[in-house]
């Protein structure tokens, strides 16, 4: 059974930087798309980042220039680099796989972005 975990969340400061990591664990088959959501108290979830397995990524508006995305197949990671935090980055952030036959979503980790 295809499994999502997300970690490296955390409290920091605006204008600081975190990285997350997703893990996909027990897929048969190889984990195509990988991307990262989020998912602010009373909003709705937003699309931050994607990834396809070839490597090409896709951002989301608002976190263009200051987040990046990156993926290692060999160990079914994906990672979100995380740079200028803004105060409006507070969020859950969820990671999304998929290898063509299932879409598993984490459980999220929480990012806050605070004086």
């Amino acid at each position: 059974q295809m499994r999502v975990v997300e970690s490296g969340g955390g409290l920091v400061r605006p204008g600081g930087s975190l990285k997350l990591s997703c893990v996909v664990s027990g897929s048969i088959f190889p984990v195509n798309g990988m991307a990262w959501y989020r998912q602010a108290p009373g909003k709705q979830r937003e699309m931050v980042a994607h990834m396809t397995r070839d490597g090409v990524p896709t951002y989301g508006d608002s976190v263009m220039g200051r987040f990046a995305i990156s993926r290692d197949n060999h160990k079914s990671t994906a990672y979100l680099q995380m740079d200028s935090l803004r105060p409006e980055d507070t969020a859950t952030y969820y990671c999304k796989a998929d290898n063509n036959r299932v879409t598993v979503w984490g459980q999220g980790t929480l990012v806050t972005v605070s004086p």
